[in-house]
């Protein structure tokens, strides 16, 4: 007759299962810091050539003046291009996108929408993601996709001057620019309530399970 030691013991399914894979943690994490390093670079151009009758708080935006903005927004836009492009190769490659984002319907999403006001949205399997989440973040990737292109046009509009052209101009570019900006700075509002709601979900993005 055997004994199970403590070593000898099943080992519980769900805290062994991979939510988060290593490579999609780290991406995750140097997209937030490139992100956020851009955003208040951002702030700091923005304030030299306002769009609207507005500017950001200088507490707020990266770099102290234009050159210095301008010095940070650049670094970051390398870090998050090359993240970027790896994550997408990967997320095709590995099939996650196919997994993770669909099918995405009007009707899935209009009833986890009605299940997330009234507070009746399941998050008991992380692995799943429900039709909210699969609009946000296929909607994100567009839009940063969006927000480089557009971003890369008013670098370089003379040598760019066809990708300009793809929005209309330059002035338009800078208006798309800015309001995929704005969509991203909801989506991270929206992204970091959702996980404070949801704290098992920021553990899986830290340790993986």
């Amino acid at each position: 007759m055997s004994s199970l030691t403590a070593t000898d013991q099943p080992i519980d399914a769900t805290r062994a299962k991979v939510i988060q894979p290593a490579w999609v943690r780290a991406m995750h994490w140097t997209n937030a810091v490139a992100m956020v390093l851009m955003i208040m670079s951002g702030w700091q151009i923005y304030n030299a050539s306002p769009l609207f009758d507005f500017r950001f708080s200088h507490d707020i935006t990266l770099g102290g003046w234009l050159g210095g903005a301008l010095l940070w927004h650049f670094a970051a836009m390398w870090l998050l291009m090359i993240n970027g492009l790896a994550y997408l190769i990967t997320g095709f490659a590995t099939g996650r996108f196919r997994k993770k984002l669909l099918p995405i319907t009007p009707a899935g999403v209009i009833h986890d929408v009605r299940a997330a006001l009234t507070f009746k949205l399941s998050h008991d399997d992380l692995t799943v993601y429900n039709s909210v989440q699969r609009v946000l973040y296929a909607g994100i990737i567009v839009v940063g996709i969006l927000i480089v292109l557009t971003g890369l046009s008013m670098w370089k509009p003379v040598q760019l001057h066809w990708l300009a052209m793809l929005f209309g101009d330059y002035p338009t570019a800078r208006y798309i620019h800015f309001f995929c900006m704005a969509a991203i700075c909801a989506f991270l509002v929206i992204h970091v309530i959702l996980a404070l709601l949801v704290p098992k979900s920021l553990r899986a993005m830290i340790i993986g399970r």
